[in-house]
């Protein structure tokens, strides 16, 4: 196992993964969240370089949330980590969510490792039911999360879909750098107020109509997704983690 990670770090696709899934829940009550690991990923380019230590850290409002960094003087190498739950303190005490009202939700990336990274964001948005079903008649875009793609953030929309958004940072972010935020704000938008279901029931005195709204006991998810990839033949490292073809110029990553 060892040799493995020393085979993964030492590798310019190398990359390392920050795994963040929150989830609100709507109708008064309070804002919770599901824990998930962090994880590392593609160990498929190989190449003899010196070995670094490497590490990433999510924050939300400027708080640590989530981290994974590898320590190779511990233990003879071994891997920190702590699992994150975002939205946790979204909302101050007894204070009940509100449809319509934009809540703060900046969200950026710490480079905690000893060696220099291109990062990638992969934000996630979904509707779940009671029963954890995703939902259809409830759409992503009914989440709004700003993003801030004036700092040196930018959407790759050929990859990105209805539910997934996938985002690059430009720049390089040295060893102890923290990003520009690549989100701000979130709120759940006002029209889901008026998603409604109609149903009808004969009673004795005629047909009663039942009116339910859709959001009633559901949840909406936000997932956050974070790798990054060494400086190092960064062109390469990309296509051979992500499969996603970049030009790197003077330190600035830039989309095919």
């Amino acid at each position: 196992m060892a040799g493995k990670i020393r085979r993964f770090l030492t590798s310019p696709a190398g990359t390392l993964g920050a795994f963040v899934l929150s989830v609100g829940l709507l109708m008064f009550s309070s804002v919770g969240g599901a824990r998930a690991a962090l994880t590392y990923y593609s160990e498929t380019y190989t190449s003899r370089v010196q070995m670094y230590d490497i590490g990433v850290t999510l924050l939300e409002n400027d708080k640590e949330v989530a981290w994974r960094n590898y320590d190779s003087g511990k233990d003879n190498g071994s891997w920190l980590e702590e699992k994150g739950v975002l939205l946790e303190d979204m909302l101050p005490e007894g204070e009940a969510f509100r449809i319509g009202v934009w809540y703060p939700e900046e969200l950026k990336v710490r480079n905690s490792g000893t060696i220099n990274q291109y990062i990638r964001v992969s934000l996630y948005k979904y509707w779940l039911n009671e029963d954890g079903e995703k939902m259809q008649t409830l759409t992503p875009d009914m989440i709004d999360l700003e993003l801030g793609t004036d700092s040196g953030w930018m959407i790759d929309e050929d990859s990105s879909t209805d539910e997934r958004t996938i985002l690059y940072y430009s720049r390089l972010l040295n060893a102890g750098e923290t990003s520009p935020a690549f989100a701000d704000r979130l709120r759940v938008v006002p029209e889901v107020a008026a998603k409604v279901t109609q149903t009808t029931e004969q009673t004795g005195n005629g047909t009663k109509i039942i009116t339910t709204y859709d959001y009633d006991g559901v949840r909406f998810c936000i997932e956050a997704v974070v790798d990054a990839v060494q400086e190092h033949n960064a062109e390469d490292a990309v296509w051979s983690a992500w499969g996603r073809r970049v030009t790197v110029n003077d330190g600035i990553l830039s989309l095919r």
